[in-house]
């Protein structure tokens, strides 16, 4: 007998495989997708994720063999983590807080993490700032019998890059491919808004989807708010928008919520706009679309254009989208410092896997496989179950990545234009301002409000804390936070990433 232990995620083939599994297709969605996961472990065993298309992770316990099974999605897009007690049971769930209070879990911080973290802004690879504690990373599975433990890889990113077709044949195949995919990510009775940047992505999607509102946040800095953009492409589609002014009292008020929700700490200052635009949206719906997963797929980082002139240099350096403190500097600023935790280390398998490819698809690889699940993918699943809302992504599929994984680099990336093969296809619904936009990112003012002493004193407070006192020379974030207020601006994301952490430490080993 198959037993479901815990499962979150959204089916997107769920009417083919209720027929194939012969799943009463009228149940409710929660029931159906709960009678679907057994069914197919049933009949596909630890294959079942061979066929399915969506977002999942899962665990199932087979009472006849005395094995649980555990699942992550192919890119990572629900997490998963597990912890083996001294007595040898696992503890395990989509969320940390599923078992942080059990009777046999012993709360400690690996410290060890930081050196990760103060380079890449966020909890890349396996381990987790709770000792013990690991992601079942995506594309894997474990199995948990006896209190024996095994992970195994079922999914790897290929890529195998076809030069013989045209740049209109590659944007009729993603765009065919997303008219097949959209229908399927929204239900019958079901009503979605979505999330609108000023960015192709978010557009595209907008466009393809039945979306009849659409949400954005803006600034009253208006150099830095890009919801002007975003309204522009409302009207243009005939969307309502609900635009969310952030007010930087505001945004310092809720970093606590966020980094407690998040569970892990992430310096990535975008989250927390993230974090306020689903609490704002979840006030008047219960789904939202949104545009995550095309520039790691199809080359739409602006740095992906040094590409080639990186060459083989990339694998002593590139570890994912963002890297702001180098050893020297980690060395300078930790009271402990392990030589053999390095985030270099993350990438090197995953640059072995890529030894034949071309300096673009490598760094595409790295950060599907450590950018999107420890950053991108960890934000939108946080902060949007934490106020109910639930957000579907039809361009993370593995569809979509299967196109991807086919277009040379000459289609995803040239001197001018990034994501080139996926805006031709976003094109033909969108008008060319909009589709060949100029990448923005997700930009936010703090690199202008952490230096205002009208709400920076919380970071001052926690930089001169006895928190602070356990992890860091204190004396040394002070420097690198007066030389940020001296003028020297670019260190507003080292400033952030101290603060963040500090923050996230403080909400679960001092207040709780």
């Amino acid at each position: 007998m198959v037993i479901l232990k815990t499962y979150r995620g959204h089916i997107r083939n769920w009417k083919s495989l209720c027929a194939e599994l012969s799943v009463d297709d009228k149940l409710p969605r929660d029931e159906r997708e709960k009678e679907l996961m057994v069914k197919a472990f049933d009949k596909w065993g630890k294959d079942m994720a061979e066929h399915l298309y969506g977002m999942f992770a899962l665990a199932v316990e087979d009472t006849d063999s005395g094995e649980l099974f555990c699942l992550r999605d192919q890119f990572g897009t629900k997490p998963f983590y597990y912890y083996v007690t001294e007595t040898g049971r696992l503890l395990y769930g989509t969320m940390i807080r599923d078992f942080i209070d059990d009777n046999d879990f012993k709360k400690e911080v690996n410290a060890d993490m930081l050196q990760i973290y103060m380079s890449l802004t966020y909890v890349g690879g396996e381990n987790t700032f709770f000792k013990g504690v690991k992601k079942l990373m995506p594309g894997h599975y474990l199995t948990f019998k006896d209190g024996k433990l095994d992970v195994v890889r079922y999914f790897v990113p290929d890529f195998k890059p076809d030069n013989d077709k045209s740049l209109e044949d590659w944007a009729d195949e993603i765009h065919e491919t997303m008219k097949a995919i959209v229908p399927e990510v929204k239900e019958d009775g079901e009503t979605a808004e979505s999330f609108l940047s000023g960015g192709v992505d978010s557009s595209y999607v907008l466009a393809m989807t039945d979306a009849q509102v659409c949400d954005s946040c803006g600034y009253e800095e208006e150099r830095f708010d890009e919801s002007c953009l975003a309204q522009k492409t409302a009207d243009l589609l005939g969307r309502k928008m609900n635009r969310c002014v952030i007010t930087p009292k505001e945004y310092f008020d809720i970093v606590p919520y966020v980094m407690y929700n998040m569970e892990q700490p992430l310096g990535d200052a975008s989250a927390i706009v993230f974090a306020i635009g689903c609490r704002e949206t979840a006030k008047h719906t219960k789904l939202c679309y949104s545009g995550e997963g095309s520039d790691e797929f199809f080359g739409g980082y602006n740095m992906y254009r040094n590409a080639e002139r990186y060459g083989e240099n990339l694998k002593t350096f590139y570890v994912g989208n963002t890297n702001i403190m180098k050893e020297d500097e980690k060395k300078r600023i930790l009271k402990s410092y392990n030589e053999d935790v390095l985030p270099i280390k993350l990438a090197e398998p995953i640059y072995a896997e890529t030894e034949h490819l071309d300096p673009l698809t490598k760094m595409q690889n790295i950060d599907i496989q450590i950018w999107l699940e420890g950053d991108i993918y960890l934000n939108v699943d946080k902060m949007s179950t934490a106020v109910g809302l639930e957000v579907r992504m039809p361009l993370t599929d593995r569809r979509i990545f299967d196109i991807a994984s086919r277009i040379p680099p000459k289609h995803k990336v040239t001197e001018e234009q990034n994501k080139v093969a996926f805006r031709t296809a976003a094109a033909k619904v969108l008008p060319e301002e909009i589709a060949f936009r100029k990448k923005l990112g997700f930009i936010v003012p703090i690199r202008i409000w952490l230096a205002d002493e009208r709400y920076n004193a919380d970071v001052r407070r926690l930089f001169d804390s006895e928190i602070a006192e356990k992890f860091f020379n204190v004396s040394e974030i002070k420097a690198i936070y007066d030389e940020y207020i001296g003028g020297n601006s670019d260190n507003w994301r080292k400033v952030w990433t101290i603060y963040t952490f500090l923050v996230w430490y403080e909400e679960y080993f001092v207040k709780r």
